[in-house]
C-alpha cells in the first residue's frame, strides 16, 4: 500500500519548516537511507532520508514551499508492483501563502478589494482577555486603522488565524469596539511597535530599500523580545586579568603536536579557555547551573555551554556539551567544527538547542564591555569584552596588566544576586589561575 512521507519534526518545538529542495522526482526509485529532500528551519538545513524502499509516486509539496506544517504529507511512496497513477494524496497539503499570510513588506495604503465570497469562518473558541490572538500582520494593521477589536473576530485562516477578509467584515464576524486602555490590541508586543507606514513616513521615498525578514530574523526577534519581556534579568560585571592565561595559551600552542604536514593538531584561543572556565564555574556552583519552569527549577548535571557564532545576517549558538569534562584542546577542536557547520547551516537541532548557559564574545571587535540578552531556557549568559592594557594596583604599586571586562546576565527567578556573584568569582578565579583548568 502507498506510504506517506511526512514533514519531519526536527526539534521538539518545531511546528513548520520550508521544503528547500527535492533530490528526487516522481518516478524515481529510492532505498531506505537515500537522501530525498532538504528541509530548512530558521537555524539549519537538514536532509530527509527515505525510510522505506519503493518508487516516488507523488510529490505533494513543491520545492521552495515555505511554512509546511509538521506531519503534513510531502510525498507518497509506492512499493514494487503498485500503481503509482492511482495514488491520491488525502492529507492536508499546504498551499502557497496568500497575501495575508506572507511577511508584510511595504504597502502605501490598504484599499478594500472588490466584494467576493469569503471563506467560511473556522470554529474558534472565544478569546479570553490577555490570550494571544493569531492574526496576519495585514489584518492587524487594518483592524487598528478601522478600530476593530480582533478579540471579537473568528478567524477563517489556518488554525483560526484572522486574515484580512475577516477584518473587512467579509465573513460577517468583525465587530467595532471602542478602544480600551488594557485591550489586547493596544498593549503587548504587537501594539507597542510603530506601524510600518508610520516608520516609513520618516524617510524620503527612494532613499532606502526594503529587506524582508527571513525566518531566522523573525525567530531571533521573537525569542529575544520574549526574553526581555518575561525574564527579570539583572547584570553583574567584573574585571579579570589575562596575563597568566595568555602566557599559558602561548606555551600550549607552541608545544602542540604536529601532523605529517607540519600543521599543529590544535590552536587554542582565549575563547576556549573562557568556555572551560564557565563550565567549571557552573560545576563548582551547581545551583546556578539551572533552568526555570513554572513548577520547578531544572538542575543540570553537566555544564552545556552555548557559544554565540555570527553567521550571515543572523546568529546561532552551538553548544559544547559536558564542557566541564573536556580538555581545552578538545573544546577548541569541537568549537572550530561547530562554528564552521554553523556558518554552513549544517547543524543538527540537538547541537544548538537547550544548554545551561552561553558565552558571547565581542572582544575581537575591540568592544570593551557589553551585556547580552538571556536565551531561554538558559538562565545566564556571559558577555566578554576585549583584553586591554590597563593600569592596576599590585602590592600597593601601580602596574600594567592585560584586563578583560566580563558581564553576566542572570534570570533572577533562578539565580539570586549572591549566587550570581559566587558564579562570577568562580569564573574569575579560573581565568586568573588558568593552570587550575588543566588539572
Amino acid at each position: 500500500m502507498p506510504i506517506d512521507i511526512t514533514m519531519p519534526a526536527l526539534s521538539p518545538t518545531m511546528e513548520e519548516g520550508n521544503l528547500a529542495k527535492w533530490h528526487v522526482k516522481e518516478g524515481d526509485s529510492v532505498s531506505a537511507g537515500d537522501v530525498i529532500a532538504e528541509i530548512e528551519t530558521d537555524k539549519a538545513t537538514m536532509e530527509v532520508e527515505a525510510v522505506d524502499e519503493g518508487t516516488i509516486a507523488k510529490i505533494a509539496v513543491a520545492e521552495g514551499t515555505q511554512g509546511v506544517k509538521v506531519n503534513a504529507v510531502i510525498a507518497v511512496l509506492v512499493e514494487e508492483g503498485e500503481d503509482a497513477s492511482a495514488v491520491d494524496v488525502k492529507a492536508d497539503v499546504p498551499s502557497p501563502k496568500t497575501e495575508e499570510e506572507k511577511p508584510v513588506e511595504v504597502e502605501k495604503a490598504v484599499a478594500p478589494e472588490p466584494a467576493a465570497e469569503a471563506p467560511k469562518p473556522a470554529s474558534v473558541a472565544p478569546k479570553m482577555e490577555g490570550e494571544r490572538i493569531f492574526a496576519s500582520p495585514l489584518a492587524r494593521r487594518i483592524a487598528e486603522q478601522n478600530n476593530v477589536d480582533l478579540a471579537s473576530i473568528s478567524g477563517s485562516g489556518p488554525r483560526g488565524r484572522i486574515i484580512k477578509a475577516d477584518v473587512e467584515g467579509k465573513s460577517g464576524s468583525a465587530q467595532t469596539a471602542a478602544p480600551k486602555a488594557d485591550s489586547p490590541t493596544t498593549t503587548g508586543s504587537m501594539a507597542s511597535a510603530m506601524p510600518d507606514e508610520q516608520v516609513l513616513a520618516f524617510y524620503e521615498e527612494g532613499k532606502y530599500e526594503i529587506l524582508p525578514h527571513n525566518s531566522m530574523r523573525r525567530i531571533i526577534a521573537s525569542r529575544l523580545t520574549e526574553s526581555s519581556q518575561t525574564i527579570p534579568s539583572y547584570f553583574l560585571s567584573m574585571d579579570c586579568e589575562l596575563d597568566e592565561l595568555l602566557a599559558l595559551r602561548k606555551e600550549i600552542n607552541t608545544s602542540a603536536p604536529v601532523d605529517e604536514d607540519e600543521k599543529p593538531a590544535f590552536k587554542i584561543s582565549v575563547n576556549d579557555f573562557i568556555i572551560k572556565a564557565m563550565a567549571l564555574a557552573l560545576r563548582d556552583v551547581p545551583m546556578a547551573n539551572a533552568s526555570w519552569t513554572s513548577d520547578a527549577r531544572i538542575l543540570h548535571k553537566h555544564a552545556d555551554v552555548g557559544v554565540a557564532v555570527a553567521i550571515p545576517d543572523g546568529l546561532i549558538t552551538p553548544i559544547v556539551r559536558q564542557a566541564e569534562l573536556k580538555t581545552i584542546s578538545a573544546i577548541s577542536i569541537e568549537m572550530k567544527d561547530l562554528a564552521k557547520r554553523s556558518r554552513d547551516m549544517k547543524l543538527a537541532p540537538h547541537e544548538f538547542q537547550g544548554g545551561s548557559t552561553a558565552v558571547s564574545n565581542l572582544g575581537m571587535f575591540g568592544v570593551s564591555n557589553f551585556t547580552s540578552i538571556i536565551n531561554p531556557p538558559q538562565a545566564s549568559i556571559i558577555s566578554i569584552g576585549a583584553g586591554e592594557k590597563r593600569p592596576v594596583v599590585k602590592d600597593g604599586a601601580l602596574a600594567v596588566a592585560t584586563v578583560m571586562t566580563v558581564s553576566f546576565a542572570f534570570d533572577h527567578r533562578v539565580i539570586d544576586g549572591a549566587l550570581g556573584a559566587q558564579l562570577g568569582v568562580a569564573f574569575k578565579n579560573y581565568i586568573e589561575n588558568p593552570m587550575s583548568m588543566l588539572v
